[in-house]
């Protein structure tokens, strides 16, 4: 995916950027360790006979965490998906005004309602001590489930960056045509 470096460089939005850049990098390790788990895993269950409930939960735990935070992080360094057959005929203004337009009428309503209704979600969890239903399962599920809000706000942070530059880029270069 092209990057857009015709848009331009705003402090504050470089700033936020930089440290959801910084945040993602960090996370990246939750993979790694994911990885880990899963490799200790197969070895108890079919090397041994005994896998953990404790360590399967914790493999989905690890995965929710890097995929919920590593979406703001492809926001920021525009490598998540997107469907680029007419999008890459478009000039860079065309592509700035439809961003715009997805921003406000697909992503931010999005970003909102699941950001609002995640937050009765984790605390519902953690007001009755939500845990595995599993024996051996892995306590304090609503650390898990808190995941959402924040990572939901990061990724909010990450399309106000985005908006802003590309409404800014439209004014200036509107002023230039």
């Amino acid at each position: 995916m092209e990057r857009h470096e015709e848009w331009p460089r705003i402090g504050w939005c470089d700033a936020i950027d930089s440290a959801i850049r910084r945040f993602g990098h960090g996370i990246m390790w939750v993979n790694a360790a994911l990885v880990v788990v899963i490799i200790v895993q197969v070895v108890l269950r079919y090397g041994f006979g005994h896998g953990l409930v404790a360590l399967e939960e914790l493999e989905w735990h690890l995965y929710a965490v890097g995929i919920m935070f590593g979406i703001s992080y492809a926001l920021v360094d525009d490598s998540h998906i997107r469907v680029d057959l007419l999008h890459m005929r478009f000039s860079p203004r065309t592509k700035a005004k439809w961003e715009v337009f997805g921003i406000l009428v697909f992503l931010l309503p999005f970003l909102w309602v699941v950001f609002h209704h995640s937050l009765a979600f984790v605390y519902d969890a953690w007001r009755v001590g939500e845990g595995s239903d599993a024996p051996s399962g892995l306590p304090w599920r609503w650390v898990i489930k808190a995941v959402i809000p924040l990572s939901i706000g990061l990724v909010g942070l990450a399309t106000v960056t985005r908006l802003v530059r590309a409404v800014t880029f439209l004014v200036r270069s509107g002023r230039r045509g």
